[in-house]
């Protein structure tokens, strides 16, 4: 009877574990992903942060980034620069995949095989993007912003936690 117990709780735990998986809508598909990764942004003073997450597709991957804007009018275009922490560059090239919320741009850009496998053994260290549209006196910025990989704008010394998103971990999970 034991064995049936601890068998069952395994099953339902592992059930459960695998239900978690965030998942990233593309074009009507659902993509299993990374959960979001909120990327310190200190340039950007409107919400100081932009949000970041991969999947995996069949020809390879999708990087979503999104950021908070004041008009839906401003979006992220341009190329995006992934830098990894081996010192390693991988360029997104934008296919103008843009979804504007309420209060959020975002955009996809494709990530061939080989860039997922790269990513898959590599941690992110930042990512670069452009922001463009017409603004006015009380819209968001636009311009070139630096999205590092810190989990807060603030540590001590003491402070013994993971000081960023270990997202090559994540990404091999996919």
């Amino acid at each position: 009877m034991n064995y049936k117990t601890l068998l069952i709780l395994s099953l339902i735990f592992l059930s459960i574990s695998v239900n978690a998986q965030e998942s990233l809508n593309f074009k009507g598909k659902p993509y299993p992903a990374t959960q979001t990764w909120d990327f310190i942004c200190e340039n950007y003073a409107l919400s100081g942060e932009a949000n970041v997450q991969i999947a995996k597709t069949e020809t390879g991957g999708l990087l979503k980034l999104s950021i908070a804007t004041t008009d839906p009018k401003l979006q992220i275009t341009g190329v995006t620069y992934i830098y990894l922490v081996d010192n390693t560059i991988i360029v997104c090239v934008d296919k103008k995949n843009t979804e504007a919320g309420e209060n959020k741009t975002s955009t996809f850009y494709n990530l061939s095989v080989i860039e997922m496998n790269k990513l898959k053994k590599t941690d992110i260290q930042s990512i670069r993007f452009n922001i463009t549209g017409t603004t006015n006196k009380f819209s968001s910025q636009i311009g070139n912003f630096t999205a590092v990989n810190k989990k807060s704008y603030f540590s001590t010394k003491f402070d013994q936690s993971k000081k960023i998103f270990e997202t090559a971990a994540e990404i091999k999970v996919l």
